[in-house]
């Protein structure tokens, strides 16, 4: 029977357990993702050459043609080689990563720096308990469709996340963060949807997700994202596949600093839909690149400060969008209010009427900071009934409290996924403003200044109020009464 995504997920995160103790919570995403992937890739090249060896009457040269795989595995290199093994264990791992990666373009580096060869860290009784429980069930796809295994996957990322507390902001955006981005922006069927600091690649995967949802064709769509940390761009690489997706160009590399995704005339390629988390205000972010002009451009509004780098990312993304894209990012919420040259780029962006919304979120729903911070909807083909406006959404209530992290619920997205397209005014929640009145306010796009979320104070009907307070005063003057009437009794009389 294929596996049910409950019963996989806690199967992948019981393997961990086997490393608890041994390393950081913080690594065990690198080994146990790394494992994952082997072990699908070998099960799936065995389940292709067997239903080619039927095909091609048990010719076992033409099963075995790596043209006729998604992958090329070699000789003596293939999950079960690596299981006759009782002593190197790490080592015969190490050379199958290897092995594999040099097969197979599109996988180089795939398996990053993972080193399994230590033996004080990983003894061979170890990797054969770790071995001997990935072995319980079979990864075919037969057994594990791609769409439960790449949802096992994520919740390993979420959870892998979680374990890594601070750490896991660098390489993880929560789930319904991600998709109440998605749902602003609605992607469609054939877009090529951009996110210059992908992480483990979410955004894209919810794009993709999205689509599906609603009945369109998610293979059509074109996917492009760049990473600069090794570990996090091979998870990402791997999230992908996992979800049976071969042809998105995730590349390797400073955004900022030095952007891979480029036309033929060495320009920014452009895309439908932009779409990013980048490191909230990065002190080292390419300055020095920056403050002489840019060289691709993306300085059209002004050099960021030298220790706050979010303005460069949000430039980055305007720069990367078609005439009519549409782009969606999180920011901390100095962004909206800080002066300086951040002031003069906001006036910049304002004034060329890109902003279409600001949505205000909760505090402590990202890992790494407990900070609020709110997204930025953009758009360089605003409706004509929304030119000259921005939206803004008091969403800092929308919220699900928990113990050590807060999330948003399906609920909530929805109500500020709604807001934003029904684009209308809702007392204490969200309000269509004029730039005439963002001018006056210096540019600055801080929710509460144009969304009031104070509770209306009760009106007060004096005469009833009056009324009742002389019928206090009478209750009051009975009881003083009574009492002098028991102390008179009681011989404390005057």
């Amino acid at each position: 029977m294929p596996l049910t995504q409950q019963k996989l997920e806690s199967h992948l995160w019981q393997a961990a357990d086997i490393l608890r103790g041994r390393i950081d919570s913080g690594d065990y995403k690198h080994y146990i993702f790394g494992l994952l992937f082997f072990k699908r890739l070998s099960d799936v090249w065995r389940e292709e050459y067997e239903d080619r060896l039927a095909r091609f009457d048990g010719n076992e040269d033409l099963a075995a043609d790596p043209d006729e795989h998604r992958f090329h595995i070699p000789d003596g290199h293939f999950w079960e080689d690596v299981r006759k093994k009782t002593t190197d264990i790490g080592a015969a791992l190490n050379q199958a990563f290897h092995a594999v990666e040099d097969a197979n373009l599109r996988l180089k580096g795939v398996f990053q720096d993972v080193d399994f060869n230590n033996k004080e860290r990983f003894p061979d009784t170890v990797l054969e308990a770790l071995l001997q429980h990935f072995d319980k069930h079979r990864l075919r796809t037969a057994d594990v469709k791609p769409d439960v295994l790449g949802a096992a996957y994520e919740y390993l990322i979420a959870q892998f996340a979680d374990d890594a507390g601070k750490k896991g902001g660098e390489f993880y955006t929560p789930d319904m963060v991600v998709r109440l981005i998605v749902e602003m922006l609605q992607p469609t069927d054939g877009m090529h949807i951009y996110d210059p600091a992908c992480g483990s690649g979410g955004m894209l995967l919810e794009a993709v997700h999205f689509v599906e949802r609603r009945g369109g064709n998610p293979r059509s769509l074109h996917l492009y994202g760049q990473e600069m940390n090794l570990n996090t761009w091979a998870i990402c690489r791997m999230n992908l596949f996992l979800h049976d997706i071969d042809d998105a160009k995730i590349e390797r590399g400073d955004t900022l600093r030095s952007p891979k995704h480029l036309t033929a005339s060495n320009t920014l390629r452009r895309f439908d839909r932009v779409v990013a988390n980048p490191p909230f205000s990065l002190k080292k972010w390419g300055h020095k690149e920056w403050k002489d002009g840019d060289k691709f451009g993306r300085d059209a509004y002004g050099c960021p400060p030298k220790s706050y780098g979010d303005l460069a990312f949000v430039q980055h993304m305007i720069a990367s969008l078609k005439g009519d894209g549409m782009l969606g990012v999180v920011v901390p919420h100095g962004v909206l209010f800080r002066g300086g040259g951040e002031g003069r780029i906001r006036e910049g962006i304002l004034k060329d009427d890109l902003i279409e919304a600001v949505v205000g979120l909760g505090s402590n729903l990202f890992y790494g900071t407990g900070i609020p911070a709110c997204v930025l909807v953009m758009n360089r083909a605003k409706p004509q009934e929304r030119k000259g406006k921005v939206l803004f959404i008091h969403g800092a209530d929308e919220i699900v409290e928990g113990k050590n992290q807060n999330r948003l619920s399906e609920e909530n997205v929805e109500r500020l996924g709604s807001a934003f397209h029904a684009w209308d005014d809702e007392e204490r929640f969200c309000r269509v403003v004029d730039h005439k009145e963002i001018e006056e306010n210096d540019f600055n796009l801080n929710i509460p200044r144009y969304v009031d979320t104070t509770e209306p104070e009760e009106e007060i009907d004096v005469v009833t109020e009056l009324q009742v307070l002389r019928e206090l005063m009478v209750e009051r003057d009975a009881a003083e009464a009574k009492m002098l009437g028991h102390l008179e009794e009681l011989g404390y009389g005057a």
